[in-house]
């Protein structure tokens, strides 16, 4: 498949993606740990199956210091030592905000309570914005065939400025 439309490459598009990169910065400065930031967005890339985002979060995760033993185990973190309580229950919320779809209820009174117990306000705040803002990019990535491989760590950086 090839990408079917350059987002930047359109005025609406590039306007649109500016204001988009802004609210990301919101979230980039909060409070909320970056590398469970990271783990979020990758988590919800790969139940979206946006290997343009999954490329992004991975690659911004290593260059931040994330291990690949965490990153590889993203995908299986119920079934890994590697990931502490608190990232748990971000991850936890990830799926299951992500999965909305799938479930009756949306995120579970369960999840909510873990995240209430690792998290304060602002970073609960950050991580339920982090949760939409990452389905809202893997859906505009996958809609337009946008692929993942090419991105380098740090290339958004100026596009916020």
């Amino acid at each position: 498949m090839e990408p079917r439309f350059t987002m930047l490459d359109n005025e609406i598009a590039a306007k649109f993606f500016q204001r988009f990169a802004n609210a990301g910065l919101v979230i980039h400065q909060s409070p909320l740990p970056k590398s469970t930031q990271e783990l979020v967005s990758l988590r919800a890339s790969q139940i979206n199956g946006c290997g343009w985002c999954i490329d992004v979060h991975t690659k911004e995760a290593a260059a931040a210091g994330e291990t690949s033993v965490r990153l590889h185990l993203v995908a299986a973190w119920r079934e890994a030592t590697v990931f502490t309580e608190a990232e748990q229950a971000a991850l936890a919320l990830a799926e299951e905000g992500t999965r909305l779809a799938d479930a009756n209820q949306g995120v579970s009174d369960d999840t909510w309570a873990q995240v209430r117990k690792h998290y304060d306000d602002d970073q609960i705040a950050a991580l339920v914005s982090l949760v939409a803002l990452i389905n809202a990019a893997n859906r505009l990535a996958v809609i337009v065939h946008q692929k993942g491989g090419s991105y380098e760590a740090g290339m958004f950086a100026a596009a916020v400025n």
